[in-house]
């Protein structure tokens, strides 16, 4: 396992960016993409770069059960917005939403990761140490999967919706052994808030009641952080 320690977040973004690239550019076709705040910095660098990604193809990790692509809170608009609108892919994947069926869904997706494996998996990291929606307690061994999300997460992302019943209540998300089948990994990690998650990843035992820490078992990981993501870990982490 592999560690850098960025000044900040911006820095780190242009560290993944530059692992993003050298890894297409040695020939990696297939990347697992993933949402949120922490790597619109990568994603942002992405853009405005001369890399092209016509000869790609994306998995995403995750999507709300029940949210339209065009729905602004939903990952497929959250990726378009950020990366795929300004570098088109030849194939994107992001679990559908809509889905009446999620455990027919769940499957065809375990399909299309069969099917396309992934070269390089991106990863943000909670502060519970969750990856994906993959809480503390979910099993190591699991596929895609739908996840019941907690009251506390449903009424955190209350906030970006007119009314806490619009608020999706599952989602579908690649499972822990999806993630782990990825050719490498890099996990990216910003704030003191993240902090203890980030130590316990890399320093604590390897347990499901903290999901990142089973990546201590992959023979490629690579964990950007801030300086304040990494100031619990032990010096010789820190360059």
């Amino acid at each position: 396992m592999k560690v850098i320690v960025a000044e900040n977040k911006i820095q780190g973004g242009a560290k993944a960016f530059e692992l993003f690239e050298k890894e297409i550019k040695n020939g990696a076709k297939v990347l697992g993409l993933a949402t949120g705040s922490t790597p619109e910095t990568l994603y942002q660098n992405w853009v405005n770069s001369d890399l092209n990604c016509s000869n790609l193809t994306s998995i995403n990790l995750d999507e709300y059960v029940g949210l339209t692509p065009d729905n602004p809170q939903s990952y497929h608009y959250f990726m378009q917005k950020h990366l795929f609108d300004k570098k088109p892919f030849k194939k994107t994947y992001i679990p559908d939403g809509t889905t009446k069926d999620p455990s027919v869904t769940c499957k065809e997706y375990d399909e299309i990761i069969k099917k396309n494996p992934i070269d390089l998996q991106l990863l943000g990291i909670g502060r519970n140490g969750h990856i994906a929606f993959n809480e503390p307690g979910t099993p190591f061994n699991i596929g895609t999967h739908e996840v019941k999300l907690t009251e506390n997460t449903i009424k955190a992302n209350s906030r970006f919706f007119d009314n806490i019943d619009d608020v999706p209540k599952s989602a579908i998300c690649m499972g822990t052994a999806n993630i782990m089948a990825s050719k490498k990994i890099v996990l990216m990690a910003f704030g003191e808030k993240k902090a203890e998650a980030i130590k316990k990843t890399i320093e604590g035992p390897i347990t499901e009641e903290v999901p990142a820490s089973i990546l201590q078992k992959h023979p490629d990981v690579t964990i950007i952080c801030d300086k304040a993501a990494a100031q619990e870990l032990d010096d010789k982490y820190k360059n």
